[in-house]
């Protein structure tokens, strides 16, 4: 935690810089009236320059080529009058223009003509992200690419003062307290108080003080533990050791309908924090705040009467709270800006937009890939082939195709295939999404435990969200890896090891776990196995195979599932070697290993290979077996 904190202590000394920077004096003969502003701005950038001073405003980000700003940039910037109708509706003013926005729609209003933005505007961490460059040519900007990546805003305008106010459209009108509805908490809404950051699903939450006089964070994991206060000061006082903080003050109260736990800590750098830790209905709730103008640990008494106001709950129907909870409907939207793709996923799933996989706590499972599609080939191909992989990695009685169909994935016709499989420990229902586009393929793989029939129905709120910028790849990429999926398993690569003097051939659908072999152990794996090879120049091959024997004798003993099939010594490579075959039940999952353990110019190698029973397929038994009898010594 130490480290987290430490990360927002330059943001905070970010200053609230404004001014205007006047260039009449470049402005043709009769213009003296008026003034030229500028914005630069960069998205992926916390920071902007207006007239050349440095602001702080929430992140721009690219979405289907098109950079999304926070509207208040053009009331900060330009003074623009912004203003939210109906909710949804929502107009930009500068001068004699308007722009006529309308949230979730990528159709907007110029001055009374439609125009088509490539992107809609959408409501992000509780700020309004709209597209830069309809809306800045809109009120009459002008736009242009810097040398150094940045967008260059000007506008012209009459020689008034600029309203600098942040906000934009006033969301926070009414709004007491701020809080999270999904992750139910809330807290006290100061003047003040200012949103820095949120985590990527919204567990941790950072606010500062305009005056970066103080900060404050929310952080939410889950805990099924009823721990009680004295159990939450114990860890509140652990973390601080760990952290190399001094604790000066500490208290459990157990008063109120929340028990709790504070501890007041001097970090390395001096700064003094108030820590709490909540338990509430599975989550615990952890609530920092340091303030930066603090001596004396009773100093932060002053802020006693924020820190009170927390709640680990939500009244959903409170209009008084300002919710920074961006889950609709049980979900929360993510996207990957490289690939131009934009979904959403079940609020709670872990994310990982850059590789683009996302996983439920029940075992739900979502994998997209884009690759480049070979030259004339076609889905029914593509679907051919990735069932051929399936009955060459899975076993006739492990492997059942349930049916194919399609449908609509962003305004185009996808195949969807639907099939069972049982590692042993159960069946999996998966989907294969499979859209072919402009000469890439476009693949999701969604699978899930079958009797959990709300997976189910998630996988149909989930294609019937994704967007797909078919443009953006083809910007963004030239030519592709080819799907892994569809590598043919008799090829290899061959390596070797300078350092153990060996080389083996590797087959190519393998997946390298570590794969650099001049150390030790080198690891494969691929669907149902896996393929190690170790060497050791401190242990002989006596106490190796010696050590074996125990543990193998020691698990037959104690663990019913596992059966040592053979042991016996055999030539391999060349040399004198000792190979130990077994079965065992792992988790539900059965399946065969075996190890081979040998010796060359002092140095004892072990080779260990395993392949689950519902993936023994001749296929894949013939491309282990092939791979182990590679080995061979080199000079």
């Amino acid at each position: 935690m130490n480290g987290m904190k430490k990360s927002f202590l330059r943001v905070l000394s970010t200053g609230m810089l404004a001014g205007m920077l006047s260039i009449g004096a470049a402005l043709p003969a009769g213009a003296s009236d008026l003034i030229s502003s500028e914005l630069r701005i960069t998205a992926g950038s916390t920071s902007a320059y207006i007239n050349g001073s440095k602001q702080a405003i929430a992140k721009p980000y690219k979405f289907k080529g098109v950079t999304m700003v926070p509207v208040g940039v053009f009331k900060k910037a330009f003074g623009s009058e912004i203003r939210l109708e109906k909710n949804d509706v929502v107009k930009v003013k500068e001068g004699p223009h308007t722009v006529t926005l309308t949230i979730g729609s990528s159709i907007a209003w110029v001055d009374g003509v439609k125009k088509e933005m490539g992107a809609a505007p959408k409501m992000v961490n509780g700020v309004l992200m709209v597209p830069l460059r309809p809306v800045a040519a809109g009120i009459g900007a002008t736009l242009a690419p810097s040398s150094s990546g940045e967008m260059v805003i000007r506008l012209l305008q009459t020689d008034e003062s600029v309203d600098e106010d942040e906000g934009g459209i006033n969301l926070d009108e009414g709004k007491t307290r701020i809080g999270n509805s999904y992750y139910g908490w809330s807290i006290n809404y100061p003047s003040d108080l200012m949103i820095l950051q949120t985590g990527e699903q919204e567990r941790m939450m950072t606010f500062g003080a305009e005056d970066s006089s103080y900060y404050l964070e929310v952080y939410v994991s889950d805990q099924d533990v009823n721990l009680d206060s004295d159990d939450l000061l114990q860890q509140l006082v652990q973390e601080a050791k760990e952290s190399g903080d001094t604790v000066l003050d500490r208290e459990s109260i157990d008063k109120g309908k929340t028990p709790y736990a504070r501890i007041v800590v001097k970090d390395a750098d001096g700064v003094l924090w108030e820590m709490r830790q909540y338990i509430h209905d599975g989550r615990q709730f952890d609530v920092y705040l340091a303030d930066y103008e603090a001596l004396n640990y009773k100093d932060l008494g002053k802020r006693a009467a924020l820190l009170n106001s927390f709640q680990p709950t939500y009244a959903q129907s409170d209009r008084t709270i300002k919710d920074l909870s961006t889950v609709d409907e049980g979900m929360r939207s993510t996207w990957n800006d490289d690939y131009g793709i934009e979904l959403k996923i079940p609020a709670g799933w872990s994310m990982d937009n850059t590789q683009m996989i996302y996983e439920g706590k029940d075992g739900a499972y979502l994998q997209l890939r884009v690759t480049s599609a070979p030259k004339g080939a076609t889905v029914k191909e593509w679907s051919g082939q990735l069932d051929k992989w399936m009955r060459e990695t899975f076993t006739p009685e492990s492997y059942e195709p349930i049916g194919s169909y399609t449908m609509d994935v962003s305004g185009e016709t996808a195949e969807v295939n639907e099939f069972r499989y049982n590692f042993g420990d159960g069946w999996q229902t998966e989907f294969d999404v499979l859209l072919q586009k402009n000469g890439y393929r476009y693949y999701a793989e969604y699978t899930f435990p079958e009797e959990q029939t709300k997976d189910r129905e998630w996988f149909k709120s989930i294609m019937k969200s994704v967007e797909i910028d078919f443009d953006t790849v083809s910007d963004n990429f030239g030519q592709l890896d080819e799907d892994p999926y569809l590598t043919d398993k008799t090829k290899a690569v061959t390596r070797t090891s300078k350092r153990y003097h060996y080389s083996v051939d590797i087959p190519r659908y393998w997946t390298p776990y570590n794969d650099r072999f001049e150390y030790s152990p080198v690891v494969y794996t691929f669907t149902g196995g896996q393929f190690s090879i170790a060497a050791s120049e401190d242990k002989s091959i006596e106490m190796t195979v010696s050590q074996l024997r125990e543990a193998y004798a020691e698990a037959t003993k104690t663990r019913k599932n596992f059966k040592l099939l053979s042991s016996e010594e055999l030539t391999f490579a060349g040399v004198p070697a000792f190979s130990f075959i077994y079965h065992e039940v792992d988790n539900g999952v059965p399946y065969t290993g075996r190890q081979i353990v040998f010796e060359q110019n002092g140095t004892t190698y072990t080779i260990t290979s395993g392949l689950n029973d519902a993936n023994k397929t001749e296929v894949q038994a013939a491309a282990l077996e092939k791979a182990v009898n590679s080995f061979t010594f080199i000079k």
